[in-house]
């Protein structure tokens, strides 16, 4: 069967050219891309300007396209910690399409941004359309979550071993 030709708008043709050069999509085709491509949208920030801050509702997750973003979590004291640093290509909010749970951190744009985002709203839409591009989506978030609680645990291991027991 022949891919079905789509009209794609110069955004969402750029959105899907961003999406190949993401490792969690180098599985998906061109089909599964071009209409994922087509429920996403743009966010550009300014520097200082926050993504969303602890506490918000968590409705979107979003790739970054250029910029560098900071990811801040409030400590027991109340001060914001440096917790992550991302940049092109990385993912942000994943939990939120998958718990739709208020953000653990605030994000805030240490340059001016680009992010691509998807809503819980459009990835909906996206799996009524096609729910098994929808489980494919689900399937590589859950993979993510693993390999950065994975990462977490390992940091946290390593933190609590400079503290004898």
């Amino acid at each position: 069967m022949a891919p079905r030709q789509v009209t794609l708008s110069q955004s969402e043709e750029e959105t899907r050219d961003f999406l190949i050069s993401i490792s969690l999509f180098d599985s998906f085709d061109v089909d599964e891309l071009t209409l994922l491509a087509q429920h996403m949208s743009y966010i550009h920030l300014q520097r200082g300007e926050f993504l969303f801050v602890e506490g918000d509702k968590g409705d979107f997750m979003g790739f970054v396209v250029h910029g560098v973003l900071e990811v801040l979590k409030k400590s027991a004291t109340g001060e914001n910690v440096i917790i992550a640093r991302l940049a092109k290509g990385s993912s942000i909010g994943e939990m939120a399409l998958i718990d739709k749970s208020p953000r653990s951190a605030t994000v805030v744009s240490r340059q001016p941004a680009t992010i691509i985002t998807l809503t819980s709203k459009g990835f909906d839409k996206l799996t009524e359309k096609a729910p098994l591009t929808g489980i494919k989506i689900i399937q590589k978030i859950a993979r993510l979550l693993s390999l950065n609680m994975r990462r977490t645990s390992s940091k946290f291991a390593d933190l609590l071993n400079t503290y004898p027991v």
